[in-house]
């Protein structure tokens, strides 16, 4: 735990990122760029990466406008070289890493009858194989600095409940990232690393539109109890909860952040 700094509140001080640098992949777009700007309101300097500079080097200057660092590493989450590419070189500007957010993850819409081997092998690269990379050279880091550190995975709603068709290996991905996280967990909570996930529901994203076959996102908004879609800011809150000081004793959990989707429809007052 961090000393006690002067003019903050004892809650103030638990979600503050001063002096903390956060790795988010898929900071390109999405919820992405969400998640960084707000790790750089909270005090944090900020690498994001992705496959697409022009994207990066906005969402950079939008850090910057926070009043904080932050370092755009273009790269591929799927290969072992690019993601050694992005940990070097922030630690190279940074000299550390605090926090790593795997946020990266495609997926494209293929009904699972017409489901090629390529379509498979290209969701499971991104969504799980990334995440494997990142985690993995980022710990190796953490372990290295001996401080300990905070991991968070996305995860998905449809990890644990599937609700669009055509999907099937979005879903096993997601899936597997919510067990991944439980056994990673396990193996560095030794090194005071803590891992967990964010399981987001049905947020209001241009990716998110194009998931659902033509269908639209609003179409989906009677299956969730709250009465409305999530926004980018509603999973970037819970984000920054599991990577501050505040979660200190959580690891291998899976925070669903999903309207109450889960529970299934809502219900509505007769009379």
């Amino acid at each position: 735990m961090v000393a006690k700094k002067a003019g903050l509140s004892r809650i103030q001080q638990l979600l503050d990122f001063n002096g903390r640098v956060a790795i988010v992949t898929g900071g390109g777009r999405g919820i992405g760029p969400v998640i960084a700007v707000a790790f750089a309101d909270a005090g944090a300097d900020v690498v994001v990466t992705s496959r697409t500079k022009a994207e990066l080097d906005k969402v950079v200057k939008d850090i910057e406008a926070a009043g904080r660092k932050g370092l755009a590493v273009t790269g591929d989450v799927g290969k072992a070289a690019d993601v050694k590419k992005v940990v070097n070189a922030a630690v190279n500007k940074f000299g550390k890493i605090d926090i790593l957010v795997n946020n990266a993850g495609y997926f494209p819409y293929n009904m699972f009858l017409d489901m090629t081997e390529a379509d498979w092998d290209l969701v499971q690269n991104t969504n799980i194989k990334g995440t494997f990379l990142f985690c993995q050279a980022v710990a190796r880091q953490l372990v290295k600095q001996g401080k300990g550190g905070k991991i968070v995975n996305i995860a998905s709603v449809e990890g644990e409940f599937p609700i669009t068709a055509g999907r099937t290996h979005y879903h096993a991905t997601k899936g597997a990232v919510i067990n991944f996280t439980r056994g990673l967990a396990k193996e560095l909570a030794q090194y005071k690393i803590n891992v967990n996930a964010v399981a987001p529901g049905l947020t209001d994203t241009p990716g998110a539109q194009a998931m659902t076959g033509g269908y639209g996102l609003a179409s989906f908004g009677d299956r969730i109890p709250l009465g409305r879609l999530g926004k980018p800011e509603d999973m970037a809150w819970p984000v920054l909860f599991m990577a501050s000081d505040a979660a200190e004793y959580i690891t291998g959990f899976t925070l669903f952040v999903e309207g109450g989707m889960l529970l299934g429809r809502g219900w509505k007052r007769i009379g």
